[in-house]
């Protein structure tokens, strides 16, 4: 067999992918990722999702031969920017907003961080679809909106503290929890930019 036809996809098993809906896949996303938001990632299994959501087993096993490859699809599907969109015209503002986004999705989050905190240190895949699903895409936003602020003369392009804005905003909402037993929820994110991200960029 060559190479080309390897990689071509095996029309039995195109077929019995296409048999499930958006919204029945979008349901087994959901499902997964609430278990282990809940349980933890190794107390998860096929079965238990397939109880949950009234399938059988099969049907997610024909989808996704693993648990890893099943739980990165789900992740890979949730991916967005909480911070898209924001622009107001001011920096400040700007950050505010993306506290109050990031505090709104903290609890769901972090929970998720969490909990998968040790699978991904032994599994790559897992690995690059939290990071393509709940850190570039914001830090890519991030980055936009400071580039903005820069662009408008808020502050200067060879400000120091501009790198370490994506470490500020991403470290207090895994460290709260360790630190407080609470989430980062959007008001404490409010306080936190108000007292620690803008003075440290000449802002207020």
């Amino acid at each position: 067999m060559t190479s080309q036809a390897a990689d071509r996809p095996d029309p039995v098993v195109a077929s019995r992918r296409s048999k499930i809906t958006p919204e029945r896949e979008r349901e087994f996303f959901d499902a997964v990722l609430d278990q282990i938001r809940e349980c933890g990632y190794d107390a998860v299994t096929m079965e238990g999702v397939a109880a949950t959501t009234r399938c059988s087993k099969s049907t997610l096993y024909r989808q996704w031969r693993t648990k890893p490859q099943f739980v990165a699809a789900a992740l890979r599907s949730s991916g967005q920017s909480r911070f898209a969109g924001i622009d107001t015209g001011s920096l400040a503002e700007d950050l505010r907003l993306a506290a109050r986004a990031a505090g709104e999705w903290s609890g769901k989050d972090t929970k998720l961080l969490q909990a998968l905190g040790h699978a991904i240190m032994h599994d790559p895949e897992l690995k690059q679809a939290l990071r393509e699903t709940l850190v570039e895409p914001e830090i890519a936003e991030l980055k936009e909106i400071l580039r903005r602020g820069v662009e408008r003369g808020e502050v200067p392009a060879g400000h120091p503290a501009l790198e370490y804005v994506p470490a500020q905003m991403f470290g207090v909402l895994r460290v709260r929890p360790v630190l407080e037993g609470e989430y980062a929820d959007p008001d404490y994110l409010v306080r936190f930019v108000e007292a620690a991200v803008l003075p440290a960029l000449g802002l207020t």
